[in-house]
């Protein structure tokens, strides 16, 4: 009689039903109704779009969560910025698909852009979101206290995070755009919007 074996089972979770890839040209058109049923069909005047407006993302920090349906379902990009003379990046605009909350879209999509970044050799990134959401990821407004941004804003959601220690030390007074800029026709084609999607999970603006 053979002995019943008592070997340990590994239990494997069910992979995620997306994947994270860089952002491709045919994106353009449902990332743009993400971002618009997101944050609002007047998202291009919120504070932060001051510093993307005519500007390209930093190269290889444009990145989007596909479902296995083949759907859109959440974008990220990161922009070169000055942070008071210091070099960074900005984060933002995150979106996450309603439909798909709960399913660690925003956080993937936050841990790959971080480590692109880093990878890339970018010193910091900053953004503006909600500081509970953010802080599991390293954010937090320590060194933030003394930048602003080019308009009103709330300034417990400025928030940064140091990919090389010490990168913010001392940063001080206004962040500005310093990224390559776009074609003016390309620039005012990423302006238009088309139809609705579902709205976010909480996100940097």
């Amino acid at each position: 009689m053979t002995a019943k074996r008592n070997d340990p089972v590994a239990f494997i979770r069910k992979a995620a039903p997306f994947a994270i890839r860089a952002e491709r040209a045919s994106d353009v058109v449902a990332r743009e109704a993400l971002l618009d049923a997101c944050f609002g069909e007047n998202r291009h005047a919120r504070i932060c779009q001051r510093l993307r407006d005519g500007r390209a993302p930093a190269q290889g920090l444009s990145l989007a969560a596909v479902h296995q349906d083949g759907r859109l379902v959440g974008t990220v990009r990161l922009w070169h910025v000055s942070a008071g003379g210091r070099s960074a990046l900005m984060l933002g605009p995150l979106a996450v698909d309603d439909d798909c909350r709960g399913l660690g879209v925003g956080a993937a999509l936050m841990q790959r852009a971080l480590a692109v970044a880093k990878t890339r050799g970018h010193g910091a990134v900053i953004l503006l979101g909600d500081a509970p959401y953010y802080a599991r990821f390293g954010f937090t407004a320590a060194k933030t206290g003394e930048l602003s941004l080019p308009g009103a804003f709330a300034r417990e959601r400025l928030l940064g995070l140091e990919l090389v220690e010490r990168a913010l030390d001392g940063a001080w007074g206004m962040i500005t755009p310093t990224g390559a800029a776009l074609p003016q026709s390309k620039a005012t084609r990423t302006r238009s919007r088309t139809r609705k999607a579902p709205l976010a999970v909480p996100h940097a603006a």
